[in-house]
């Protein structure tokens, strides 16, 4: 616990100034709070038997020091409120910068075993919960402390009797606090992981509200939403139990400090050892000890939100990159775009079964390479080891003679383009879609690449044309349309290695011959591996491999591949 707390305390070193000068408007604001009943002590114990006059001027003197300390003690309330919270927002934003860069950072394996509304409840709930202790927690420790030690200190001047059975009270409420704290923790945690499950399930369907549409399944989602707000609900009345019975016992027990000292200290005034003075300050200071009690109460549910938001905070950190640059890592410099794969094998972290088993492959620079073959049969992995998606289990996947390994990984990337079935465009304009290909592309650049992707006519149809708002997901465009922005995007980026992923297996017929073509003006001087459930896109490939469970099964030209009457040719004829 030690070592967490330390680096979210690490948090506070940029804004140390803001700290400061909230603790220290903190601490003010609390030393004038317990001012305010010494003066009125003050007042009712000397100033009412001076001589009338000055009595009067004492009174008046007297009213503007209390006016004053109001003033201040308004501006001391409104600094932590205002600053304080500045404070905890630049610091909630540094949170989600470092954990959205670790994000950014974590590879398809991690990806391949998460909800993704898992992970924006921890950048966006646990981040506010983490940001609200990071503000009131300091304050509302400092602020107890010393009105609970200030009120001790003066009341045990004015009398220690009556102090000691004040104080009495404060080891019942310490104890009891904790052990509830305790029980709340835990009901925290679980709170947590329901609405992450919440946020999952609604991410979920609201992702696939046409397939959704399309079944008439709204019913269906909503009884699976009900399922899971339900144990949130269940979740939340476990936590309420607690913070109920937690809440209900220290108002209790701050009414019964009330009543102790009334009782007390009308005992002792009929035994003539208390002024009647003297118990009316009691009763003034009776708010500065109970008022820091309910801080505390706050300060430790705020604890309990935040610290096991922190610790989740701390969970995604601490999952290092399984895919990372080595430290002599090096950059690729005028790629040839030769690639080889030396014996590879491959299997999912989740599985010891192998996708690809010793596979031993050799592409010259410029080469068009066909994949085909039953699904599961690891095509899609083979080509995902390249721009190391992910990690060989044995073996080595070379470019130009050297290991991907050794290489960094955004130079890797940036020399490879691809080209999937599932689309995937950014909500904004047809401009940013393709400059995404390259962000600091011209505008002349963009139109270029979408000439050569065959899509500047159809974007040119819009009223807007390059600036056409395309929705999420891009879902105001055909399939056709969105197919050929993510080729006008590789188009731009220009890699001298390219990877189609069945990249018109879900396009008619007219699309796929337009979308086809503009895939062929892509290939041209590059090295390109073709995935394809369609025999009819590859037959002018320069080499087809055919893979099967067992590796590579047949390779060769179309031609060649028919005259073998082998697996090839039973799925041409299949096809056709």
């Amino acid at each position: 616990m030690r070592r967490k707390l330390k680096k979210l305390f690490a948090y506070y070193h940029p804004y140390k100034r803001l700290l400061y000068s909230d603790l220290f408007f903190a601490i003010l604001g609390a030393a004038v709070t317990l001012a305010i009943p010494l003066i009125i002590r003050y007042i009712t114990n000397d100033v009412v038997y001076f001589g009338s006059g000055e009595a009067k001027r004492a009174v008046a003197v007297l009213g503007l020091v209390l006016l004053a300390l109001i003033i201040i003690e308004v501006f001391c309330n409104f600094y932590i409120a205002y600053y304080g919270h500045i404070m905890g927002a630049k610091m909630e934003a540094d949170m989600r910068r470092d954990i959205f860069g670790h994000y950014q950072k974590l590879t398809f394996a991690f990806y391949d075993n998460q909800k993704v509304g898992h992970l924006l409840s921890r950048i966006t709930s646990d981040l506010f919960d983490i940001s609200e202790l990071l503000h009131h927690g300091p304050e509302d420790l400092v602020i107890s402390v010393i009105k609970i030690a200030g009120s001790f200190v003066i009341l045990m001047t004015v009398n220690i009797k009556l102090a000691l059975i004040m104080f009495a009270f404060l080891p019942i409420m310490v104890i009891f606090a904790f052990y509830y704290n305790g029980k709340m923790k835990v009901a925290f945690v679980h709170n947590r992981e329901k609405i992450a499950d919440i946020n999952s399930q609604i991410e979920d369907s609201l992702a696939g509200i046409r397939v959704v549409k399309s079944f008439a399944n709204e019913k269906e989602e909503m009884k699976k939403f009900k399922a899971g707000n339900d144990n949130f609900v269940n979740a939340k009345k476990v936590s309420y139990k607690y913070m109920g019975i937690y809440n209900s016992g220290l108002g209790a027990m701050t009414t019964l400090v009330t009543v102790a000292v009334i009782v007390s200290g009308v005992g002792m005034m009929l035994s003539g050892s208390v002024k009647l003075t003297d118990l009316l300050t009691f009763l003034l200071y009776i708010n500065n000890f109970t008022d820091p009690v309910k801080k505390l109460v706050s300060f430790t549910e705020q604890f309990q939100n935040g610290y096991s938001g922190f610790e989740r905070f701390l969970e995604i950190l601490a999952i290092a990159p399984d895919i990372a640059d080595k430290p002599d890592a090096v950059r690729l410099e005028h790629v040839e775009g030769d690639i080889e794969f030396r014996n590879v094998s491959f299997h999912y972290e989740d599985t010891t079964e192998k996708v690809l088993d010793s596979i031993n492959l050799k592409v010259r620079a410029g080469e068009y390479i066909a994949l085909v073959g039953p699904s599961g049969a690891g095509k899609t992995t083979l080509c995902s080891l390249i721009p190391r998606f992910y990690e060989v289990t044995e073996g080595s996947v070379c470019i130009d003679g050297t290991d991907v390994r050794n290489i960094r990984l955004e130079s890797l990337r940036n020399h490879v383009g691809i080209v999937q079935q599932d689309v995937y465009l950014f909500a904004g304009t047809i401009m940013d879609n393709i400059r995404y290909g390259k962000p600091d592309a011209s505008d002349r650049e963009v139109v270029q690449a979408a000439k050569r992707a065959n899509a500047h006519e159809f974007i040119m149809g819009f009223p807007d044309g390059y600036d056409t708002d395309i929705g999420q997901r891009g879902v105001k465009l055909s399939g056709g349309q969105k197919q050929r922005l993510s080729i006008a995007r590789v188009f731009l980026k220009n890699p001298p290695i390219l990877i189609f992923d069945e990249a018109t297996s879900a396009l008619d017929n007219e699309s796929e011959q337009v979308v086809q073509k503009s895939l062929e003006g892509l290939a041209k001087n590059r090295t390109t591996f073709v995935i394809a459930h369609r025999l009819t896109t590859i037959q002018n490939a320069g080499k087809i491999l055919v893979l099967t469970e067992d590796g590579i099964a047949e390779q060769g030209t179309h031609e060649e591949l028919l005259d073998k009457k082998g697996i090839y040719e039973s799925l041409y004829h299949m096809h056709f």
